[in-house]
């Protein structure tokens, strides 16, 4: 026997089935999303340390040129020419030394011949001496030894002086320049010879603004460094202040002296002075902890419940990584250091590695304001 065949589901039936079907769903997926939305972000990893103050140096920087302690240019002072130079280029002598020796054999036999007759005149005049005390020769004859002794002395010395003058000596110890004579060459009076300095000590003059007047005195410690030593610095003293203010510029000068036992700095080099300020304490943190959006700074601080805000700070000095702040934090505030760009207002965070205090000044660098 034949079973009736069932009649098939009318074809809006199906629809309204599977429009229910995609309806629930949508709202299925809607849920978990709510879900997946509703759930906290996971804390940022980040470092961070405590704000703590800290010895602090200001420092006043300018630009010096740097002098020799000592130095002269050495040159002739008659006319006369060179019979020998006992010097080489760059040569380090002693206080007189004898650099160039001038031709000198007349005056020598003019000496020679002046000394004897001197000579001459004391015995002649020893002699009178004895007989005036005995009353044998007139006073008046005496007199005229004793003038013609002291004539003859006196020609002798002016020969030597003579002598001495084709002798150029160091009239102190110290490095010369480039020779610019040779044997047998004529020089005339104001020809240079070499220059010599001494460059054991050197002496840094710059010029401040009269602002910083009251905060320079003889004696404050200076730092300089050169261009042509960018790894070194020189440590020095104020040596001393102008006693006027440019009325012009309104700036004073001053003069630091730096001790230079390997000669590494010569006259005439650019420096950069600064002049290291009294000690005092202030609250410095790491330079990459701050925040910079065009004029304005700023650092996060962590709060009690491990979220950070961001709080607005005023910089004041800076140095090699590490920057002052003025206004805006307390002694020991915790900030971040390290991860500030995945932050933002109310983030909340983990610690990467155990909690430090803010490090230590380094050696100034800066300009302190």
């Amino acid at each position: 026997m034949t079973l009736p065949r069932r009649a098939a589901p009318s074809r809006p039936g199906a629809r309204l089935l599977i429009g229910l079907s995609a309806v629930a769903a949508i709202a299925l997926g809607g849920c978990r999303r709510d879900e997946v939305a509703s759930a906290p972000p996971p804390p940022v990893t980040v470092t961070t340390v405590a704000v703590q103050p800290q010895a602090w140096t200001d420092t006043i920087e300018a630009l010096g040129t740097a002098k020799a302690n000592e130095s002269v240019t050495l040159t002739a002072k008659i006319t006369e020419t060179v019979r020998k130079v006992n010097f080489s280029d760059g040569q380090t002598v002693a206080a007189g030394d004898v650099l160039v020796e001038l031709t000198s054999g007349q005056q020598v036999a003019a000496l020679a011949e002046a000394q004897a007759t001197a000579r001459d005149a004391t015995r002649q005049f020893e002699r009178q001496q004895d007989l005036v005390r005995q009353g044998t020769i007139s006073r008046a004859v005496f007199d005229t030894a004793q003038a013609t002794r002291d004539s003859n002395s006196a020609r002798v010395e002016a020969l030597r002086a003579q002598l001495a003058d084709r002798v150029v000596t160091a009239p102190f110890s110290g490095v010369l320049g480039l020779r610019q004579i040779s044997p047998g060459a004529l020089v005339r009076p104001g020809d240079v010879i070499t220059t010599l300095d001494d460059i054991s000590v050197v002496k840094v003059d710059f010029s401040l603004p009269e602002v910083h007047l009251a905060a320079i005195t003889p004696g404050q410690t200076v730092i300089a460094r050169s261009p042509a030593f960018p790894e070194r610095s020189f440590e020095g003293r104020v040596l001393s202040l102008d006693s006027r203010v440019d009325p012009v510029t309104r700036a004073f000068q001053v003069r630091a002296q730096i001790p230079n036992p390997d000669g590494a700095l010569r006259g005439g080099m650019l420096l950069t002075v600064g002049v290291l300020r009294p000690e005092r304490e202030a609250l410095a943190v790491p330079e990459i902890a701050l925040v910079q959006v065009g004029t304005e700074a700023s650092v996060f601080k962590v709060g009690e419940d491990q979220r950070v805000a961001q709080v607005k700070v005023v910089p004041g000095a800076r140095r090699r990584g590490v920057v002052e702040i003025r206004e805006g934090l307390d002694d020991g505030d915790r900030i971040v250091v390290d991860g500030t760009v995945k932050l933002r207002d109310g983030t909340r965070i983990t610690e990467a590695a155990p909690a430090g205090t803010a490090p230590a000044a380094s050696a100034p660098a800066g300009t302190g304001r």
